[in-house]
């Protein structure tokens, strides 16, 4: 039987809703597999008035026939997860049996968080804007095959408090030269083994456990974290995240090879956002403090008000062709319900010349300039559409636009943080 592998990422910096068009998507899948990225992430779902904000979890955890798995290519703050796991109980989701950790996935240890926080203060005005969560230091640890992996929390106490003991000493040789905090190897050692103690049911084989969803057939999601310009690669280095957030990044993070993907769906805003330093070429503050001030764009994660923008059809249509888009996800379409003008980014000014692709160095893109295609806006709410047809005409055409412009095709919509809130176009 042939698997239905199905890809959902975001399309612009992340906090694009991924959360919520999980959730409603996973209502017609058998597991959830959690790409790459770290606690540093945050996917919220509402449920009927209620909130739920996952970090490590994948977002399908919320439907109780879903299985889901933390793959290879996330990286895992022990502690973080169990706290994480232990808040969903309290709110009567089961995770045994249907919650997997990856053996192949890496460990978010003290410090890297010290390192993380200590780079950051040291970077001064130039700092990229990380959560200070010790995401990027863990995958730098990968990446010079010194770190420790998940599967090791499995290992008799003291070889574990052995090799965490070694780490630690070695970032404490290192602390005063480098600015960072130094970290007490006996709190480190009794922060993980609890941790540990805890998550040794939850572990497991990632790919093999991928591959048999594969080869029975199963409907999987893969959830991408952040979004493809935080891409280590592909993002406005180096204000990016350390792991690879694109269509390429979920295969290598899950070990669910290419050729069983069918469809790759691309989550955006009706208008741009981002979290931290780097350039944002439609930045507004006028929009900013408009959906502040409607208690939107605020970080799940860190609570930090968003940066805002209006929507960019340079970026969005790189964003497409890196990751094969089949269709697009398109949220927060009633942030913009008020707005008598709605201004779409069509081509970047730059040096005298108009850019339609983005620039690679990031300081030419701070440089770039907007050119603008004005909309009318349909000032009326669109929170109660549950059809095409029931959006105002205004809206619909400024939706067929974006989609003409990007060149994907629009698949879902939404129009608030309710489950209901969200319909299929056509």
């Amino acid at each position: 039987m042939k698997s239905r592998v199905t890809i959902v990422l975001g399309l612009q910096w992340g906090d694009e809703g991924k959360g919520k068009i999980l959730d409603v998507m996973a209502s017609e899948a058998d597991w959830v597999l959690r790409a790459q990225g770290g606690n540093n992430a945050g996917h919220t779902v509402e449920i009927g008035g209620e909130k739920f904000v996952l970090h490590l979890v994948p977002s399908g955890i919320l439907r109780a026939k879903v299985s889901c798995l933390i793959a290879g290519g996330a990286v895992v703050d022990p502690a973080g997860l169990v706290k994480e796991i232990e808040g969903l109980a309290k709110r009567k989701i089961r995770t045994q049996g249907r919650l997997f950790l990856a053996e192949q996935a890496h460990l978010v240890l003290p410090q890297h968080r010290a390192v993380d926080q200590g780079s950051e203060k040291k970077r001064g005005l130039a700092k990229i804007g990380t959560t200070g969560r010790g995401i990027g230091p863990a995958y730098s640890d990968k990446a010079t095959r010194v770190g420790l992996r998940a599967g090791e929390l499995a290992l008799p106490a003291a070889e574990l408090a052995r090799r965490l003991r070694e780490r630690v000493a070695a970032h404490n040789r290192a602390a005063s030269s480098q600015g960072w905090e130094k970290i007490s190897a006996t709190k480190t050692v009794r922060e993980i083994e609890k941790a540990a103690r805890f998550l040794r049911p939850y572990l497991a084989d990632g790919v093999t456990l991928a591959h048999r969803a594969v080869a029975g057939g199963k409907r999987i999601l893969i959830e991408g974290a952040q979004g493809t310009f935080l891409d280590v690669d592909h993002g406005t280095y180096p204000f990016v995240t350390s792991s690879h957030c694109t269509a390429g990044g979920a295969c290598t993070g899950t070990g669910v090879p290419p050729t069983a993907i069918q469809r790759v769906v691309g989550v955006l805003k009706a208008y741009t956002t981002r979290v931290g330093g780097g350039p944002f070429v439609t930045e507004d503050g006028t929009l900013g403090h408009l959906l502040h001030g409607m208690g939107r764009e605020f970080g799940s994660t860190t609570g930090r008000a968003r940066r805002c923008g209006w929507f960019d059809a340079v970026l969005v249509r790189r964003a497409v062709q890196l990751n094969g888009v089949t269709e697009m996800a398109i949220t927060n379409l009633d942030g913009l319900d008020g707005l008598e003008k709605i201004p779409v980014c069509v081509g970047y000014r730059f040096e005298g010349k108009i850019l339609h692709e983005p620039p690679v160095e990031s300081s030419d893109w701070a440089r770039c300039r907007p050119v603008y295609r004005v909309f009318e806006g349909w000032c009326e709410p669109t929170t109660e559409a549950r059809h095409w047809k029931e959006l105002p005409r205004r809206a619909r055409i400024y939706l067929a636009a974006i989609s003409q412009m990007v060149g994907a095709t629009i698949g879902i919509i939404s129009v608030g943080a309710g489950r209901e809130q969200t319909f299929r176009h056509g």
